[in-house]
Parts: structure tokens; C-alpha cells; sequence
């Protein structure tokens, strides 16, 4: 395992705070270097632990943040403290001002046609029309995937965002990276949904107090509460668990 990274299940989560991630970012893509980022919260950790590809998808990535305030935690706990959250969705905002500032362009990827039109224009009234080098809806069929990924490669983009639903994303980019080789990808999740207005993140205290998930299940219960409650619960179990490892030698 790298010295700039901790094991967290299994998994190694690197030691950079949100600063030293767009520091890094920025170099590569001024060297042309080609970056996979990726964030684990405490569901795809534990999801990565059953499907084997998504844990692939994740080791295979040259940036890997915590995104979810339970694996800084975690990482505490189990005496290999990170130095804090670097949010998917703060990651991108940052990007994608750095994006605007330095002349890079960016994909969007993902979300309704609906969603992502209103990101695009939100953009494009921010930052102008130069910014945006091309953008596809995340509906499209495993047959299509290579087409997409060749549109992206061919759109002169320096950033992709890809706003679809884990595991699906991580897996997309992890199989047609070399297709699409742009200095930088990275997954995003519903992070298309926040910036369009669609929905809302949580208030600035719950995200601090590691409670941003609670609302986001608040918001979508149908779709997000086994996602958080059942995967939030085996994360607490595996970590505890790994606590008396540490402390008791044990091996069960």
C-alpha cells in the first residue's frame, strides 16, 4: 500500500485533503497525466467487499477520497486518521471553477436529459459557452457504452463528470478509461441533481456532524434508505470488528 494512502476494509483510501487532491489534479492534467479519481462512502466500501469488479474498479484508480465523514472516522478509529472529507460534489465545484479559470473544458455525463440541459445552461450562464466540450444523459444501453465512451475521447474534454449511480459508473469508467482517455475522469454520483436544483444537500451542520446521508434518505426514502441504513449498519460492524482485531489479536 502506498505511504500517502490508509486501508480502510481492505480498501486504500489516500491521505489528501481537498487541497492536495485538486493540487494533484491540476498538475496531472497540465502534464497530461492521466488521472482516475474516485470517492468511497460506507456503502461502497462494503458493496466493494461482495462485488468483485466494483472493488477492481476502485483499487484501479490513481485518486481515491473518502467522501462519506464515517470513513474519516473510521480511519481514526482504526489509527490511521485521514485529515478530512473530500465531498464528490465539493470536488467537482472546485474542479470545475479551476476548469473555467485555467481554460480546461469538461464532459458532463449522466442524469436525466432534463437534469443535465439545466446544469449545462447554469454553466454556461457562469462561465460561458466555452466550457462545456460536450455532454450525453446517462440512459443508454450496455450496447451503446463504447460509442459513448468514444464521444467523450473524441470532444477535446479535459475533465469528465459522470453522474450515474454507483456501481455502474465506477465500472463504465474503469472498463473505457483507455477509450476515452482524457486527463481526468471521475464519478459524481447525484451530484448533477444538487447543481441543477433538483435537490438539495444537506444543511452545512449535518454535513459536518456526518449526518449529510440521513438527510439525502429524508429526501428519496424509496430509493436511499437501504442504500444508507442497511449499508451504514454492516460498515459500523465491519470496522467495530476490525477494532478487536487490532486489540485482541483475534482471527475470526
Amino acid at each position: 500500500m502506498n505511504q500517502s494512502s490508509v486501508n480502510i476494509l481492505g480498501i486504500p483510501v489516500h491521505k489528501y485533503s481537498m487541497e492536495q487532491t485538486i493540487g494533484l489534479i491540476d498538475y496531472n492534467i497540465a502534464n497530461n497525466i492521466v488521472t482516475h479519481h474516485v470517492v468511497v462512502n460506507a456503502a461502497k466500501l462494503v458493496n466493494a467487499r461482495k462485488d468483485s469488479e466494483l472493488r477492481q474498479a476502485i483499487v484501479n484508480s490513481d485518486i481515491i477520497n473518502a467522501d462519506g465523514q464515517s470513513v474519516v472516522w473510521a480511519s481514526a478509529l482504526l489509527g490511521q486518521p485521514l485529515p478530512e472529507r473530500v465531498a464528490g460534489i465539493d470536488l467537482m465545484i472546485n474542479l470545475v471553477e479551476m476548469a473555467s479559470r485555467k481554460g480546461y473544458k469538461i464532459f458532463l455525463l449522466g442524469a436525466t436529459e432534463q437534469v443535465l440541459q439545466a446544469v449545462v445552461k447554469k454553466y454556461n450562464d457562469q462561465y460561458g459557452p466555452q466550457l462545456v466540450a460536450g455532454f450525453r444523459n446517462g440512459y443508454f444501453s450496455a450496447e451503446e457504452e463504447y460509442e459513448v465512451a468514444r464521444q467523450i475521447g473524441e470532444s477535446g474534454a479535459h475533465l469528465l463528470f459522470v453522474a450515474i449511480t454507483s456501481p455502474k459508473k465506477e465500472k463504465f469508467l474503469n472498463k473505457y478509461k483507455s477509450i476515452i482517455n482524457i486527463p481526468f475522469i471521475m464519478g459524481v454520483g447525484g451530484s448533477f441533481d444538487v447543481i441543477a436544483g433538483k435537490t438539495k444537500r444537506a444543511p452545512l451542520w449535518m454535513q459536518k456532524a456526518g449526518l449529510e446521508w440521513l438527510y439525502r434518505v429524508w429526501q428519496e426514502p424509496r430509493r436511499m434508505w437501504k442504500r444508507y441504513l442497511v449499508g451504514n449498519s454492516v460498515f459500523i460492524y465491519l470496522v467495530l470488528r476490525e477494532k478487536i482485531r487490532q486489540l485482541f489479536g483475534s482471527k475470526k
